[in-house]
């Protein structure tokens, strides 16, 4: 079983490959992933090249390399994160949004841990840029530079990034505006707070990948305090001479359970395939955001210390979700060329992108008639992310 889902997550980059990546303008020892399949102009001269799009390539491509490192798989990061460099003119940091930004920056910081890959001062710039970036005020970060919006978006993957790079207080500091500001009543994350005339508003649209990276930030957090105390992954907090930090981790990993379960609740069908509220579209920038629900929950169910009962039975819940949804999306794909094309609704048939064969665009797109979400690299990123997530579920059962 491990061996298929790898099989599987193996076609899934073949796919990608073969239709999207290319190099940055022709130059050697680049590479990129054109956002559309089959590509228009704007496409193959990356004028429209989404910046965080990208960092999911990237962050795919070391899922990929992870599972089984190549020579090949690892000078491709390489030739990516140089092509994103050259792409955003030798400066990432001068791009506003500080989503794009953290994305890029916890992707690369991934890379790290590849044979061959060592820190740049491009990577250090990136990440003291996003500390520089949060607001003084609210102590968290806006959604882009000049903004008085603060949103999970952002401030998200931002604590993770903190997490993983020794800014613990930072991340919780973010945390936990995050659960003190935007929770709702069914126990999920909202987008984000708008300072108005008149006071803060909440904007109370709930995403998927919201819940994903709250998880993944209370996840790394709850890991690190655990770690400063000397608790090992199995052993009950009980069990130890409680300090702040030690009570602090149960703080964290009790919100892990409750928004799993949340999760679980409101974005899954009884199945257990992750499934997405009607206002999150489902090509575009949404086509990604369950991917990436799925890349969190994947890490719950593998990293989520086994302190208690209750945690075992929320491993086992992100394990079902993540398995369930892959299991759906592999039935619902297409076959193109003996690889998948994978949907924007994982439970929904996927449909072939209509101007398959009629070159780089058809008379029905030009005039806007039709657009088909499976055209977006972002969709089918979401469909190589889910199944990476899947491998390296089955590898541990």
């Amino acid at each position: 079983m491990p061996e298929t889902w790898a099989h599987r997550a193996d076609l899934a980059e073949s796919a990608i490959q073969d239709r999207h990546a290319t190099r940055l303008w022709g130059l050697p020892r680049t590479n990129l992933a054109a956002v559309a399949w089959p590509p228009g102009w704007r496409e193959t001269t990356f004028l429209h090249w989404h910046f965080w799009w990208q960092a999911h390539y990237i962050d795919c491509l070391i899922d990929a390399a992870e599972r089984r490192s190549t020579k090949r798989r690892r000078k491709r990061i390489h030739h990516t994160l140089r092509g994103v460099v050259l792409r955003s003119n030798g400066r990432p940091t001068s791009n506003r949004y500080y989503d794009d930004k953290a994305w890029l920056a916890l992707a690369w910081n991934r890379a790290l841990g590849l044979e061959g890959f060592q820190r740049t001062k491009r990577l250090t710039a990136l990440e003291f840029d996003i500390l520089a970036g949060i607001d003084p005020t609210t102590g968290v970060l806006p959604w882009r530079s000049n903004e008085t919006f603060y949103n999970v978006p952002s401030n998200g993957p931002a604590a993770i990034l903190f997490a993983r790079t020794g800014r613990l207080d930072k991340a919780r500091e973010v945390t936990d505006w995050i659960f003190d500001n935007l929770m709702a009543d069914n126990g999920l994350v909202q987008d984000g707070l708008r300072m108005r005339m008149n006071g803060p508003e909440v904007v109370d649209k709930i995403y998927t990948y919201n819940q994903g990276t709250v998880l993944g930030a209370s996840l790394e957090i709850a890991l690190a305090l655990r770690h400063d105390v000397g608790l090992a992954d199995d052993e009950p907090i009980d069990s130890f001479d409680h300090s702040e930090r030690a009570d602090a981790s149960v703080f964290y990993i009790t919100h892990i359970r409750a928004l799993v379960r949340a999760i679980a609740r409101h974005m899954a069908t009884p199945r257990g395939v992750i499934t997405r509220p009607e206002h999150e579209t489902r090509d575009g920038d949404g086509g990604l955001f369950h991917g990436i629900l799925a890349r969190y929950l994947a890490d719950v169910a593998l990293r989520m210390p086994e302190d208690s009962p209750e945690s075992v039975a929320t491993k086992k819940l992100a394990a079902r979700l993540v398995m369930a949804s892959a299991e759906s999306l592999w039935e619902h794909r297409l076959e193109v060329d003996g690889l998948p094309v994978f949907p924007s609704d994982w439970t929904e048939d996927a449909r072939l992108p209509h101007n398959y064969g009629l070159g780089p665009s058809s008379i029905s797109e030009a005039v806007g008639l039709v657009r088909i979400d499976e055209r977006d690299l972002s969709v089918q990123l979401s469909g190589w992310m889910l199944l990476e997530a899947a491998a390296r579920v089955a590898a541990a059962t």
